[in-house]
Formats: C-alpha cells, structure tokens, sequence
C-alpha cells in the first residue's frame, strides 16, 4: 500500500516548457542547483512557488551529490497549473522501500531523509520512481488561484459619503513593453512623479518603483506585470527622491501583432476609488425578492465577497468597512506580536503616512481599562487624555473607539476608527465595532499565518543562499560586500557595517550601501559625520535615531542657507542631495550587533526612507542573518591574520638579499603552494664565509607549520654560524644533525644541499657539495651534457653520529649547476612524474643560457608538466660561471 501523500506514478499533464541541467558531485553543486531552479521558476513567471521549489531542490540534490556522491540531473516541466522539478541520481540501491514495508524517512533532525519529509510537507503531489542505474524523485508545486477583477455596479449614494478627491483628479497613464520597458507616459504621470516622457521612455518600471521588498510573501513587479489583471499599491520614486504612494490597476494587452504588453493607471493611493475595482454586494434574488439576511455569511456581509485572498487586501478592506460603518474619518487595524506585548499598524485608512505600515506601540499603554488593548474603549475627546492612543498623536483626531480582535481567547489584534469631531462615538458603536470584529478576527488569524508561513518559508530560502555565500569566501572585504548586498534591498532600503578591530578600537564605518545608487555618497557623507552606535552585545535589533535625526538638521541648515536665512547665506544645488539623503534615511534605523566568540567585532545597521518602519519578522530575519554574517566575518579575520603572520614568517626563514658572487651567476626562485595560509618547509640560503669563500644551501623540512618553521630557522641560523667558525661541510651538517635531534618530539627530518663555492682567477669555481638526503644536484656543461654532481648521503634529523664526506666540483666557464626542492622532480600529472630524468632533459635545452634564464625555463616546464596548480613548495638555484669572454 502506497504511503499516503505518495504518488507511485506520474500523471499525463501537457508540459509547456522544460530546462535541464546537471550538477557534479561536488559540494557547490547544491548552490548552484538552487540558483539554476530560482532563475527557471522565475523566468516562467512563478514567483508564487519559488522559495519551495528551491528549499526542496536544495534538499533533494543534496542527498544526491553530498551523501550519495553521485551527478544530478535536475529537469524542470512547466505545465498549466504549475510546476514539476524532477532529480535523479546515479545511486538507485540507497534506501529502496520494499513492496508491503511501511515507508520511514527518518527523523527531522538526521542529516538523510529530510528532503522527503519536505516533499510530504511542501509539494502538492510527490514520487519516487526507480531504474535500474538511477533513482528519481520528483515533487510536483501546483500555482495558487489568481482571481481576476470583476464587473460590478454601486447604489446612488448621498454626496457626503462619496469618497474625497482632489479637486483635479490625475491618472497616470504607463504602458510597459514585454521586458518591463516603458514605451507610453501620459501628461499625468508627468504631474505626478515630475519626470516628462522622454526621461522615463525605454527604462525599466523597476528603476522608478519602490516595491515592498518582504522575502517569500509579495509577488514581485515585473511578476505582476505578466499578470493578465492586477491591482494592488506600491510607490513610486519621483525626481525629488521622495516615494509616491500610488494605487494603481495593471491590464495584460497585445496590439494587432500578437506583441503584449500591460497597460498601466495609477492613482494617488488616498484616491484609489478613483481606479479600485468594487467588490461584489449581496443583490436582489433572480426572483426579485432580497436574499434571507439569516442565512448570509456574516463575514461576507462585513467584507464583502469575495473576500480577498491576501492578509493586506483583506486588512486595508477591514479598515475601510470599518470606517464605513461608523461614518468615521480614519480607521485603523493593528496585530498582535507573537508574545502578545506590542501592536504592529498593518492598514490604515485616513491617518498621515506616518502612521503607515510596521510602526509598533505597546499592548499596555496606560494603567486602566482604557490603557489596555485587550478590552474595548471608548475616548470621547482625546484632547482630555492626551496619548491615550498614541497612534493618533498629532493627528487631530478627537473621538475614537477601539476593540480587540481575539481568537479562542488570545489577543490577536486591534481595530480602531476616530473622527475629527469629539463626542462621535458611545459604548453601541463600540458594540457594533466588536461584533465586526468577532467575524473578522477568525479569518484574519488564519491570514496571518498563512503570510507567517509564506514568510517563513522564504525566510528559509533566503538564510540557505546567505550561507552559502558567506562560507564560499574567506576575503574580509568581500564578507563585507555580501553582508550588505543580501540586506539590501530584500530586508531594508539603505545598510551600514561598522567594524571593530579590537576591544579598545572604536567602531569603524566599513560598508555603506543604498538601494539607489546615486544616494550612497550622500549616506556615507552623513553616517560619517555621527558618531557610531554603542557597541552593545545584547542579542536583538534596537533603534537608532541619530541618522534620521543628523539628516534632518542637516537638510534644515542647508534650507535655511538657500533661503538667505542662515549665517552664510548661498545658492545651489546641494539642497537636493541634501534632502534626498534626509528621505533616505528619515524612517526606521535599527541596529544588530555583530558578536563572534563572545566579543562584539561590529554592528549591522539598517534602515528606511522617511515614515518606513520594520515588521517584527523582518528583523528576526535580520538577527538570524547577522549571527551567520558576524561568524564569517570573525573566520575572514582571523584567516587574514593567519595568513598575515604566516608570510612573515615565511620571509625570515629566506634570506633578504642573495650577496654579489665574483664571476658567478646566480638565480634563485621560490614557488610557495596552496593559499599562503601555511608555513613551507623549504629554504635557501647564499653567504660569505670568509674572504673569497661563500656557503649556499638548499633545503626540506618535512611537513608545514610552525614545527616545521621551527627547523627551517634552526638549520638555516645554525649554517651560517658554523660555517663562519671554520668547520668544513661535513662538521657543518653532522652538528646540525645532533641539533635537530635535540629537539625531541619537535624535531622534524631534514634532506639538505649544502656546498661551499670559491671563485678562481682562471674563471672557473671550485665547489665542495655535501648532499645529505636531497635530490641530487645537476651540472650542465658547455657541450649540452648533464650530469648528477654529487652523491646521496643519509638526510639529516634521523640517525646519531652521521659520517658525511664532501666532493669537490670545478664548474668551467659555461658550466651551469642546478639545485632544486623536491617540489620540482615529484611534479605530477595523474600517474606521471617529472622525475629526476625529466629534470635533467628540460635542463639539457639551456646551454648558453644566463642563470636567470635557466630557473625561468625549469619553473615554466614544471608549471607546463601539469594542469593542476602545485602541491608542494619549489625552490630551485641556478648558479653559472660565465665564459671568459662574456665576463
């Protein structure tokens, strides 16, 4: 018996569009799985659906690149009502479910297994299907209802309750192209967003309008632009730099060509019963008689049917009942924090902007049963309990009348409306209020949930992508960059890092950025003439009001000063920019500390234009974002001190300048490999010993690090100093053996070069070589010829009482010797090797050849040997003696 939710085969559906892709097993895979499904989805126009699409591709390919280690095949299918994502592997024997077992996917908090429990939850219908070499699941996202306007007529209403216009009514006019360009803009639109025609023709709508940014909870503009109706609010940027509140009304068209396009009117929002759709009313019975008033839905009578399918439809409808039916001149609703303390303004209607969306005031106002939201209240005139509804401070509003909303007990929220007059209101309209409210509050609870899970849901999407990149880089100015490219625009409008080096540093402003470009020097400008906010490391986001309040003065003095009013009286454009960057930055500015490994290393500041405000959810997700953002920007520095002190070190362990050598060339080139985070154990070293003498060395150290470094310095100290003391070659190294053997369980074993070079009048060099576990050198002489110039004696590091010998070499003029690390003969191209013989033949093609020009061309054939980058450290020192001629 199949497990239910489970489809064991696929239905016949009519497929419109497909994309593939495969993705190597390899951990990247995932990021760019999730990113190839986002770019599909909404190409196709299936914003709706995203954030699931990829929370269970994520999981999906997962198992299959991470835990079964195998490609996937990623297919999308788009068909008429929705979308169906297909993922296969290459590992069909993991997990096969027996005929007549019960199926279990394991637990939600085990690694494997998670993506189908998404499946079971997220996907309207899911499967697995099986193959001989693959195993596929596929999980089908069916697109959610999208009702379209409908055709309604009014009543003839009394002159005082139609709805108030200005006395010039403007509808903007906009047609947009397929691609979201404009190609029509009225006189109107001119009137209302101070842009003529020939600036906005050929844009995109985008780059003019301020659409609220809410992860996983709002279709996005260029989404509804490819609606066939939509209509909705959102704001428009005008050339002042402030936004427009505009209610506007979208239609789908195409011209004789079949070429669509959508046709645009926008209204000032206060006048969206200008272009609003009506809403269907209870009518006469085809039998002429009325419909039974007792058998109407009493939410539908209050609403209006059908009622609308998202939370702020169906809040800003309530609010404008509301204050219908009271014949009221504001009205107002508010929800419930989840801990039930504070109140969030959701709809308004009637109140200044500044009373908009997201600003919070607490449950408990006052002591009494008026100061709390929990009961009904009445408040004849406010001016006799000023702040008694804070909401209304400054409104002039004077009677208001408030009432609950609960569900099975539990405040959920409130809904207010208040007029102009005083004594408006008695406790029958407040009667009438909270009966209204008790049919609404159900549907609304159910509302906000469902846009807390939508929310949640993106929520969870986006944190994924966050992580993603904040781990694929360990660059502390990158980290910087993403921190506040992912804050803005999807969380807040403008973003602000602060950076604290240290516990005695103060903090330093790192990062500005601006959803409009243009107003990002400006922000800067003024955010560094603040001092910074408090370092605090209590966990949550907090207000700081010091931008709005720095921008505000500051577009003050600058107004006064182009009015001749202040004390250096001027003209010029700087007003502008001044209060634009004051707009900017007038709403609400929170700020989230950044704290890693118990210290506060900086502060993530966010904020909004003028009368903005944060919804609670929007800054959980900020807080969530700010722990992961503070912990990959604590790992960039300490990798950047890491790698800092390692290439410190690294340089004290080589020598800082090679000295000049009479009549001898010499060329030395070190590689370093990996990211410079390590330690090589590799070194050289050329010096005097004494006149007309000089030593050379070139060494390994097993291993990297600091144990490895430790040795590096010892030999290379050690050398130079015995050498000076007059020991021969031999002395030197077998002291150094006992050296290093004293080290204990720090000691690590050594493969050394070591020589001593001393020039002759005739133009040849004299060189005593002892090679004690290193690759052995090569002499290249003037007939092309190559051959080794020494012999292998045991390493150092290893065995006591070591009895080395040196052997005598006479480099003739043209004569080159060659000594490299084991970073050069191990190069390797899967089970091939450079080798010793290959050495010798690269190094046969340089006769004639200056030093430098041989090391070039020995780093240039191992670079060549093999594709990947190197693995292990490469020194290589070329020492000539050049002919008699040429000197």
């Amino acid at each position: 018996m199949a497990e239910p939710g489970v489809e064991t085969r696929t239905r016949s559906v009519v497929i419109t569009a497909r994309a593939a892709a495969s993705f190597d097993p390899v951990g990247r895979s995932v990021a760019t799985a999730r990113a190839f499904v986002r770019d599909t989805l909404q190409g196709w126009g299936y914003s709706d659906i995203v954030d699931d699409a990829v929370v269970l591709t994520s999981e999906l390919v997962t198992n299959a690149v991470v835990h079964a280690g195998t490609t996937a095949d990623v297919l999308c299918l788009r068909t008429e009502d929705g979308v169906r994502v297909e993922v296969a592997d290459r590992y069909p024997e993991r997990e096969v479910p027996l005929q007549g077992t019960p199926q279990h996917f394991g637990s939600p908090d085990r690694e494997g297994g998670r993506g189908l429990l998404l499946c079971a939850a997220l996907a309207s219908r899911w499967g697995v299907e099986y193959a001989p070499s693959t195993k596929q699941v596929w999980f089908q996202l069916d697109l959610p209802d999208r009702p379209v306007g409908i055709r309604s007529a009014g009543p003839v209403l009394p002159v005082e309750l139609l709805p108030v216009a200005d006395g010039r009514v403007r509808v903007a006019v906009v047609q947009i192209d397929r691609a979201g360009a404009i190609r029509a803009w009225n006189e109107d639109a001119d009137e209302l967003f101070g842009y003529d025609a020939e600036q906005v023709t050929g844009k995109q709508l985008t780059d003019f309008a301020a659409w609220p940014h809410t992860p996983g909870i709002a279709t996005g503009i260029a989404d509804a632009l490819q609606l066939s109706r939509w209509e909705g609010s959102y704001g428009i940027r005008s050339s002042d730099g402030r936004v427009i509140a505009v209610y506007a009304s979208h239609l789908r068209v195409r011209d004789v060509n079949g070429e669509p396009s959508t046709v645009c009117l926008l209204v000032r929002d206060a006048e969206r019963a200008v272009i609003q759709s009506p809403q269907r009313t209870p009518t006469d019975t085809p039998g002429g008689g009325l419909t039974d008033s007792r058998a109407a839905d009493p939410f539908e009578v209050f609403i209006g049917s059908p009622a609308p399918d998202d939370l702020d439809g169906l809040l800003q409808r309530t609010v404008e009942r509301a204050r219908d039916m009271l014949d009221a001149d504001s009205a107002f609703l508010l929800l419930a924090t989840d801990d039930e303390t504070e109140l969030e303004v959701r709809a308004t209607t009637g109140l200044p902007s500044a009373r908009q969306r997201f600003a919070r005031v607490p449950v408990e106002a006052g002591t009494g049963r008026y100061g709390s939201a929990r009961m009904p209240a009445v408040h004849e005139d406010l001016t006799a309990v000023p702040g008694a509804v804070p909401l209304l401070n400054g409104t002039g509003m004077r009677s208001v009348v408030t009432v609950p909303l609960k569900v099975e007990g539990r405040l959920t929220g409130s809904l207010g409306v208040a007029a102009e007059a005083a004594g408006r209101y008695s406790n029958e309209e407040a009667l009438r209020l909270q009966f209204a409210a008790d049919r609404i509050a159900l549907a609304v609870e159910s509302a906000r949930l469902g846009e807390l899970e939508r929310l949640r849901r993106g929520s969870l999407s986006f944190l994924v992508e966050a992580s993603d990149l904040l781990a694929g880089t360990l660059d502390r100015d990158q980290t910087l960059a993403l921190m506040a490219q992912m804050t803005v625009p999807t969380l807040a409008t403008w973003c602000a890092v602060y950076t604290i080096a240290d516990q005695s540093s103060e903090p330093y402003l790192s990062y500005v950025l601006h959803e409009d470009e243009e107003r990002i020097d400006g922000l800067k400008a003024l955010l560094s003439k603040i001092a910074p906010p408090d370092p605090v490391p209590t966990p949550g986001a907090r207000i700081w009001t010091a931008p709005s309040e720095a921008a505000h003065q500051s577009a003050l003095r600058t107004s006064m000063r182009s009015l001749g009013l202040g004390s250096t009286p001027q003209l010029g454009s700087g007003i502008g920019t001044t209060l634009a960057t004051a707009a900017a930055v007038g709403g609400e500015t929170v700020v989230l500390p950044l704290v890693a490994r118990n210290r506060v290393i900086g502060m993530l500041t966010l904020g909004k234009p003028t009368d903005d405000h944060f919804r609670q959810e929007i800054l959980e997700l900020a807080e969530d974002l700010s722990r992961r953002a503070a912990l990959a920007l604590d790992n960039a520095r300490l990798y950047s001190e890491r790698m800092a002190i390692s290439q410190s070190l690294q340089r004290s362990l080589l020598p800082p300048e090679l000295p000049h050598v009479p009549n001898v060339e010499v060329e030395v080139i070190y590689r370093a490999a990996g990211e410079g985070n390590e330690v090589g154990g590799d070194f050289y070293d050329l010096f005097p010993i004494r006149d007309g003498a000089y030593g050379f060395a070139i060494g390994d150290v097993c291993g990297t690090g600091p144990e490895a470094a430790a040795v590096t310095g010892l030999a290379r100290h050690a050398l130079r100093l015995l050498a000076r003391e007059g020991f021969s070659g031999p002395a030197v190294l077998e002291r150094l053996n006992a050296a290093i053997l004293d080290e204990g369980a720090r000691s690590r074993f050594l493969t050394l070069l070591y020589g001593e070079l001393w020039p002759q009048e005739d133009g040849s060099s004299i060189l005593k070589i002892v090679c004690a576990g290193h690759p052995l050198p090569l002499r290249l002489r003037q007939d092309g010829s190559v051959e080794a110039a020494a012999e292998p004696q045991p390493l150092l590091g290893v065995m006591e009482d070591l009895e080395l010998y040196e052997q005598t070499v006479t480099l003739d003029p043209g004569d080159v010797l060659l000594c490299v690390t084991d970073g050069v003969t191990e190069r390797r191209e899967g089970t091939r090797m450079l080798g010793d013989d290959g050495l010798a033949d690269v190094l046969a093609t340089c006769t004639g050849l200056t030093a430098g020009a041989v090391a070039a061309r020995i780093l240039r054939a191992v670079e060549r040997f093999a594709a990947e980058p190197a693995s292990d450290d490469m020194a290589i020192l070329a020492m000539r003696v050049p002919e008699l001629h040429a000197q």
